[in-house]
């Protein structure tokens, strides 16, 4: 080989090292664990002694995170894929309000009203995903059509059949139903029983729950939120599947000639995002024991702004599943902890407009490291 060549196959930019550094700045979830270390640091040191890292507001702000865990899965593969879903907010006021309808004012049994509520979801997102791809209308003007279409459906059905836009007396119809707890109820409730008894959480002193500690399970909720991220992140990283959903937003015409089902992909995307809104919903709606037409407003921009946290780039074909799960765990852990602080909890929004900004000039510039743009 000549000296030249050799000098070529060299600096050939495919086999070229990359720094330890470099690597670490391109990891999408960059992001996410560094506004998740600044967030902890910033209440350890101003909210410590305000009951934030107790049992019980470690608990509440668990539960706000895992809220947001849930939509993000789904928004985070779906943005991945280089699309958007605008109705997830109101899709989860949909499905809530629904199950509501089909259980108490239909008087179906509520396993019968949740499984026909999912299959009414993941229709409406195969439906949303296959005007995407068929039409080639952007996903942002799709789904922000059926945004307005399903709010305005949540609104209507409630007053029309009980004259008011909050249905309530779910948790009734649900004792003994054999699917609610999976959605409603708590596990590990031993164990915590367990902790208050031998002093290691604390326990209600007086009324009805006098002895009882104040944390007595961990709610499906969290439950949920966890399976998800990690069936997301095991979908995304270990699967074929998950190199076409890599593939199909980060050059979808290139995918297709490489035998990528990209319309297929993107399709059940939209399903599997519709999927986790209704998790959220009849989470909540056992929770509550009631649906209420304002559910789920403004969630599918906290969605996207905790995927974006997350490292996932605006333009599809590069994010993580673990990031987008840090950045609905930042949201949490700020949400509560502005509370803890005493801090006006209206700034949250103002938090998350910031947060916004600088995710996106990260993200930016991560993406110039990448492809090697200036």
């Amino acid at each position: 080989m000549s000296e030249s060549a050799q000098n070529s196959a060299v600096t050939d930019e495919r086999i070229k090292e990359i720094s330890p550094l470099r690597k670490a700045m391109i990891r999408p979830e960059l992001g996410g664990m560094v506004g998740t270390v600044a967030v902890f640091t910033f209440f350890l040191l101003f909210a410590f002694d305000s009951g934030m890292f107790n049992a019980q507001g470690m608990m509440n702000w668990s539960v706000v995170s895992a809220q947001f865990m849930i939509i993000a899965v789904g928004a985070c593969l779906l943005m991945i894929a280089g699309e958007f879903d605008l109705s997830v907010g109101s899709m989860i006021g949909f499905s809530g309000m629904m199950i509501a309808i089909f259980s108490v004012t239909l008087a179906w049994p509520v396993w019968m009203a949740i499984i026909v509520t999912f299959a009414m979801a993941v229709a409406i997102g195969a439906l949303n995903g296959w005007i995407v791809v068929r039409t080639g209308l952007p996903s942002f003007i799709v789904t922000l059509a059926f945004l307005f279409i399903l709010r305005g459906f949540t609104i209507f059905l409630p007053q029309v059949i009980e004259r008011k836009t909050i249905i309530g007396g779910v948790k009734d119809v649900a004792e003994g139903d054999w699917l609610a707890p999976i959605f409603g109820g708590k596990v590990l409730q031993g164990l915590f029983s367990w902790l208050g008894d031998a002093g290691v959480i604390a326990v209600f002193e007086r009324g009805t729950r006098q002895g009882q500690p104040v944390v007595d399970g961990i709610p499906m909720l969290i439950v949920w939120a966890i399976a998800l991220v990690i069936f997301g992140h095991v979908l995304l990283t270990k699967t074929k599947f998950g190199n076409w959903i890599f593939a199909s937003g980060g050059d979808a015409e290139a995918a297709r000639n490489s035998g990528v089902p990209v319309s297929r992909v993107k399709i059940l995307m939209f399903m599997f995002t519709a999927f986790c809104a209704t998790v959220f919903a009849v989470c909540q709606v056992m929770e509550f024991g009631s649906a209420g037409a304002d559910r789920g407003l403004l969630k599918e921009f906290e969605a996207i702004i905790a995927v974006v946290i997350g490292g996932a780039l605006l333009t599809g074909g590069y994010g993580s599943v673990l990031g987008a799960a840090l950045g609905a765990l930042i949201f949490g852990v700020v949400q509560q902890g502005l509370f803890f602080a005493g801090v006006e909890s209206s700034l949250f929004r103002v938090f998350l407009g910031v947060i916004l900004l600088g995710a996106v000039i990260l993200n930016t510039y991560i993406r110039r490291i990448i492809t090697g743009e200036r």
